[in-house]
């Protein structure tokens, strides 16, 4: 089987790299173009891409599909089958129709929930308990193709985005490999029309915390936007990222510092308190409250905003 592949973040490299140990002939590999990166700006290929010329396979990347002419180096590939994992691009029904045996789709949740581009951090930022890997055959609609398999795992109760991320790769790794070895014998089946929710892209804007929303709601969404883009909260005119927090008992006004200690900096919300248990200031790394606290007192009393 001759399987063409198109993704672009680690996640989908870990899956074309599954792709290769399994012995499938990859003749093509579609990934984003190189993007500035650093603090030189210099530009970086994804991870996809660097996977693709470690194993020296073709690399084709448009910025986009629209224009017939991106579309020749995929047919003069003749694959039997796209593979699409996080690629970033929409691809037009004249691209879905290329391959013989269609396209499919490794999608970070259990469909039909949380379609979209952010599915592991909407996840956790809704206090999910479970998700999963879907994989689908792809259609013209956002992630709405029927499914061919799909495989459920809990979200640990102090998850991030980036552990979760880890777990969810491998698993859709695992489960393309399995969908194409019996892509003859798997039955279609429709998602549901109840459930649909849809994961929106993650906006820098989101990162700052609003106090006055329930600890528990905060304490998710800390651990949802770690390690991208990270929340943030100011006191007096610094910006500091909150990396780990814990929900504790304590009330005041929402942003109020109720207590300093070595294990963290607890703070009002609009229900309960969090203990800021890891932070980071401008220019700074990420450190446990006890380092963090040696550079950058603060006290209680003082507020957040």
């Amino acid at each position: 089987m001759r399987v063409a592949f198109a993704g672009t973040p680690e996640f989908a490299a870990v899956a074309l790299r599954a792709l290769l140990a399994a012995g499938f002939e990859i003749p093509l590999v579609l990934t984003q173009p190189d993007r500035p990166a650093g603090r030189g700006q210099k530009l970086v290929a994804s991870p996809v891409k660097q996977v693709a010329l470690e194993h020296g396979i073709p690399v084709h990347q448009p910025e986009r599909l629209k224009d017939p002419a991106t579309h020749v180096p995929l047919i003069d590939a003749a694959p039997d089958v796209l593979v699409v994992a996080a690629y970033g691009l929409i691809l037009p029904q004249t691209v879905l129709d290329i391959p013989k045996q269609g396209c499919l789709n490794i999608h970070a949740s259990l469909l039909p929930r949380w379609r979209g581009a952010a599915p592991i951090q909407r996840a956790i930022e809704a206090g999910d308990a479970e998700t999963g890997v879907t994989i689908m055959r792809m259609e013209a609609g956002l992630d709405t193709g029927p499914m061919l398999l799909a495989y459920s795992i809990k979200i640990g109760a102090g998850e991030t985005a980036a552990t979760l991320h880890d777990k969810l790769a491998l698993l859709g790794g695992r489960l393309i490999v399995m969908a194409l070895q019996q892509l003859e014998g798997l039955q279609q089946v429709p998602q549901p029309a109840e459930g649909v929710t849809y994961a929106s892209k993650i906006d820098k804007a989101e990162a700052a915390i609003d106090w006055t929303q329930p600890a528990e709601l905060i304490e998710r969404r800390i651990r949802a936007f770690d390690p991208f883009p990270g929340c943030t909260a100011r006191i007096g005119d610094v910006t500091i990222k909150l990396w780990r927090a814990e929900m504790v008992t304590g009330a005041g006004q929402p942003g109020e510092i109720l207590a300093v200690a070595p294990e963290g900096i607890t703070v009002a919300c609009g229900e309960g308190a969090l203990r800021l248990v890891e932070l980071q200031k401008p220019g700074g790394r990420r450190l446990a409250s006890a380092d963090f606290l040696h550079g950058f007192p603060v006290a209680a009393g003082q507020r957040f905003s």
